[in-house]
């Protein structure tokens, strides 16, 4: 149909962005500053049959806008772009593709790529042609929200990110494998909070959940082709909308409302939702991709482009493309969808993907640049918690350390310092040190605390926490890229045997690893982030680069803990050690000063003969053993903390004997955690005095919690208690 249809728009105005209900009709509102026109185009609901085509007849600071009287909540649209195709000059206008609004809060349906929404001639692989063919049978449509379809959000559980636990979980793939789920219902919204996932969440300890990315994603043209589909879901293009295909009963406007209340659930929970973002390229892709919003709408200022060659895209995230936060209407964009997960749906905070590109100016990365400066400043996203992926591929994209105040960040550090001990590593224990206590030497400047480090052992990308301790290389065959795809550096063991084995020895190897990695996360300042599974012994068969394995690799094997049924009981215990023990999750970091309120230091490492580490200890590269004391951090108006905890870690494979150190007068030690037990309680917990030397088993730790000493008890120099 032509712009004259029956169907016309009067004036209307140029905001809000997007398709707005206002009772009388919908406005719209587009931005394109290099447009000539745009066509809103109305859809059949059932048939999908494009029954109106209506030019908006105004445009203002670059905002093409008119208000179509009728429209209700539930029209089904699409968008077309007039203007200029001159690849070279940057623009890719091509009125022949149904474009995507850049607002829409629903998608009918999910999008895999097709060869027709491509604005070239897809066969010839030249961007420079031109293609003709309607793009709308394949695109899907979005449709008119209602503003008042969802309640106030009431609720929030406001968790302190320094008394957070992270959780990280992929929307489909934590329920799919559960046998506790209808199977009806598994890999949807409403499966995250079935009863069951809940009381197991809460059990571990669990604070927030953090889902990998919802906002609606592309299945790239090149994952069809191979019959794999983009399982992480890193390629966004519709950044209001929630991804259709976790809702697969019933798409449509009520999307909104089970993500809405999928949200609900969790909060009464006690349990925060964080959500993955992705605003650093678009599933559009390279020049050779496809043309779905952005790219049609006004490629010149959604994308950064190569200022020589504006026909290439600048590829800071190794995608294809880079978009352009800088541009103001694209920091509106961004900061706009953030504020509405928040405030509509409820959402808690995000974790930014590949944040450095975010924070890159003209003159390079900038902590007080254009779209962090905007977002620090934001009333409403200022007050959610900000986690910042500091890094990506291009220059000077590694900015561990370097984001502004109110950001928390993931620490690759912490990662790659925690695997390299506990696999024997020499001359690590110096480091491993700082990232137990919140690495200060990267994070402590500007009046940031330790939450700002977000550890983490493992994550999505790369190995599971058992395949970790059970692969020595990568095993990514089934991605389809002769296993050149994924990390090859895991800084990972196998303890002898490639893989899954039956060996005993092996296997004990094994379960003693995965404990020390999971009690060192949840006995380190700062904040842990548990990868979904790691508390059941999850593995994914050595593959570390899982993104395309919509299927039991890349679902959470639940069924999997009965080959370590003590696992999620030995993850609760250490959960209930953090929250009972203030000094393992201290708002400030630690730098062994004397406290002004008993002139103890507020951190103290000894070697295993229960004296103070000196720089001869700290400078044999084969330390692999030692102890530390946390109090609460010195302060001139310290709060009570509670008691002291002491640690001693031993990554060595052999046993050896450690001797308790003093502490307050009249102090000694309750054993509180023993990795070499299977649910992490130790045989004993009486109350052990100073001096006491214990045997502690090859690759283990354990915790001790300070407590009055029984005046009848005196210190021995030699006495053995093997898992104290």
């Amino acid at each position: 149909m032509s712009a004259g249809s029956a169907v016309a728009a009067t004036t209307g105005r140029p905001y809000p962005l997007g398709a707005t209900f206002d009772g009388d009709g919908v406005n719209f509102a587009v931005f394109s500053a290099h447009a000539t026109a745009i066509d809103v185009c109305l859809f059949a609901p059932l048939t999908g049959h494009e029954y109106a085509r209506v030019r908006l007849p105004e445009l203002t600071d670059e905002v093409w806008h008119g208000h179509i009287a009728g429209l209700k909540p539930g029209t089904v649209y699409g968008l077309r772009a007039h203007g200029p195709y001159d690849p070279e000059a940057g623009h890719r206008f091509n009125p022949n593709k149904l474009l995507i609004d850049p607002y829409a809060k629903v998608l009918t349906g999910r999008i895999r790529t097709a060869d027709v929404m491509a604005g070239y001639q897809a066969l010839t692989h030249d961007d420079l042609t031109f293609d003709t063919r309607d793009s709308a049978p394949v695109v899907p449509k979005a449709l008119v929200a209602d503003p008042h379809l969802l309640p106030p959000v009431t609720g929030r559980p406001n968790r302190a990110m320094a008394d957070s636990i992270l959780y990280e979980a992929h929307a489909r793939g934590l329920t799919m494998r559960h046998p506790a789920v209808p199977e009806e219902v598994r890999g949807r919204y409403e499966a995250l909070t079935h009863p069951a996932i809940l009381e197991h969440l809460v059990r571990i300890g669990v604070t927030a959940v953090e889902l990998l990315p919802i906002q609606a994603f592309v299945d790239e043209g090149f994952l069809v082709r191979k019959g794999l589909t983009n399982y992480w879901g890193y390629s966004s293009i519709a950044y209001f909308a929630p991804e259709p295909r976790y809702d697969q009963t019933s798409r449509g406007i009520g999307t909104v409302e089970r993500v809405r209340a999928m949200v609900d659930r969790f909060h009464a929970a006690g349990i925060e939702v964080i959500l993955d973002v992705v605003y650093n390229h678009t599933g559009e892709v390279d020049q050779l991709g496809p043309t779905l919003s952005f790219r049609g709408l006004d490629n010149a200022s959604y994308y950064r482009l190569n200022p020589n060659r504006p026909r290439w895209y600048v590829n800071d995230t190794g995608t294809g493309n880079t978009l352009n936060v800088g541009h103001p209407r694209v920091t509106q964009l961004v900061l706009d969808s953030l504020r509405y997960w928040v405030t509509a749906i409820g959402i808690d905070g995000f974790r930014f993907d590949l944040a450095a590109t975010l924070g890159r100016e003209p003159t390079g990365f900038d902590p007080n640049g254009r779209f962090l400066g905007a977002l620090r400043q934001d009333p409403v996203l200022s007050t959610v918690k900000l986690i910042a992926e500091p890094w990506d591929i291009g220059p000077g994209g590694y900015q561990v350390g370097n984001f502004p105040p109110g950001h928390s960040e993931w620490n690759d550090r912490f990662r790659d310092t925690v695997r390299r001990f506990w696999r024997g590593d020499e001359g690590v224990a110096p480091e491993f040190a700082a990232r137990l206590l919140g690495s200060a030497d990267l994070f402590d400047r500007r009046g940031r605390r330790p939450w700002a480090s977000l550890n983490f052992v493992t994550a999505h990308d790369g190995f599971t926490l058992q395949d970790l301790v059970s692969y020595g290389h990568k095993h990514n065959e089934a991605n389809l890229e002769d296993n050149r795809d994924g990390h090859s550096d895991n800084h990972s063991a196998n303890y002898g045997v490639e893989g899954a084995t039956g060996l005993p020895g092996v296997l004990a190897i094994r379960r003693r690893q995965v404990r020390n990695f999971l009690a060192t996360l949840f006995l380190s300042q700062g904040v842990p982030m548990l990868t979904a599974g790691d508390e059941l012994g999850n593995s994914q068969g050595g593959n570390n680069n899982a993104y395309c394995q919509d299927n039991p690799t890349g679902w959470v094997d639940w069924p999997a803990l009965s080959r370590d049924p003590d696992l999620v009981a030995f993850t609760a215990h250490l959960a209930t050690l953090r929250r009972t023990y203030p000094v393992l999750r201290q708002s400030r970091f630690l730098h062994a000063e004397e406290r002004p309120s008993d002139g103890m230091l507020d951190v103290q490492w000894f070697n295993t003969r229960g004296h103070a580490a000196g720089a001869d200890d700290w400078r044999q590269r084969t330390m692999r053993a030692f102890g530390v004391v946390l109090r609460g951090a010195a302060l001139p108006h310290q709060d009570d903390e509670g008691p002291a905890v002491l640690l001693f870690v031993n990554a060595g494979a052999e046993s050896m004997p450690v001797t308790l150190p003093r502490g307050k007068a009249g102090h000694g030690w309750q054993p509180v955690l023993a990795t070499d037990a299977p649910a992490g309680l130790p045989s004993a917990t009486a109350t052990l005095p100073p001096g006491r030397t214990l045997e502690m088993q090859g690759r283990s730790i354990l915790a001790f919690a300070e407590g009055v000493l029984d005046k009848r008890k005196r210190p021995t120099k030699t006495t053995a208690e093997h898992g104290a």
